[in-house]
C-alpha cells in the first residue's frame, strides 16, 4: 500500500489523472457547444425570418412616412414663400397708398405730364430707322400700342 500511496501523489500520476480531466471538460464543454449551437441555429433561424417579415411588413409604411414627411417640408417652405410674397405685397401696397410714390409711376410708365408741364418724347435715332412693326408689344409705349390698334381697325373697314 505504501508503494500505491507514493504513486498516487507522485507527479507523473497527477499529471496524468489532471490530463485525463481537463480532456473529459474539454469534450463535454464541447458537446454542450454542440447542443447548444443545434438549438441556436433553428432559434436563430426563426428570429431571421421573424426579422425578415417586419422589415417586408414595415416597408412600405416607411417609405409611406419618409414620402410624406418630404411632402410636409416641402409644403412648410412654400408656406415660407407665400408669407413673404404676402409680405413684399403688402408693402408695395403701403408704397402705392403714398401720393408721391403713385404719381412718380404714373409719369413714368404712362408719361403722364401734370396741367401747365410740356412733355417731351426723347426718340432714339437707331430705333426710329427700325419700323414700329419690328418692335414688340411690351417693347412700346401703351399709347403706340392703342393707336396700332386703331389703326389697324380701321384699315379693315375699308
Amino acid at each position: 500500500m505504501a508503494v500505491k500511496d507514493r504513486d498516487r501523489f507522485s507527479t507523473t500520476t497527477r499529471i496524468r489523472l489532471l490530463g485525463e480531466q481537463t480532456a473529459a471538460r474539454v469534450y463535454r464543454s464541447q458537446t454542450k457547444r454542440q447542443a447548444r449551437r443545434s438549438r441556436l441555429t433553428g432559434r436563430a433561424a426563426l428570429l431571421a425570418l421573424v426579422l425578415c417579415t417586419l422589415v417586408v411588413a414595415l416597408a412600405y409604411p416607411i417609405r409611406q412616412y419618409v414620402s410624406q414627411r418630404a411632402e410636409i417640408a416641402d409644403l412648410q417652405r412654400e408656406k415660407e414663400q407665400a408669407a413673404e410674397r404676402v409680405e413684399k405685397l403688402r408693402d408695395l401696397k403701403a408704397r402705392w397708398q403714398d401720393d408721391a410714390y403713385a404719381e412718380q409711376q404714373i409719369r413714368q410708365r404712362l408719361h403722364y405730364v401734370m396741367p401747365g408741364e410740356t412733355g417731351f418724347v426723347v426718340v432714339d435715332p437707331d430705333a426710329a430707322k427700325q419700323s414700329r412693326s419690328d418692335l414688340g408689344a411690351a417693347d412700346r409705349p401703351w399709347y403706340a400700342n392703342v393707336w396700332d390698334g386703331v389703326d389697324k381697325s380701321d384699315a379693315s373697314d375699308q
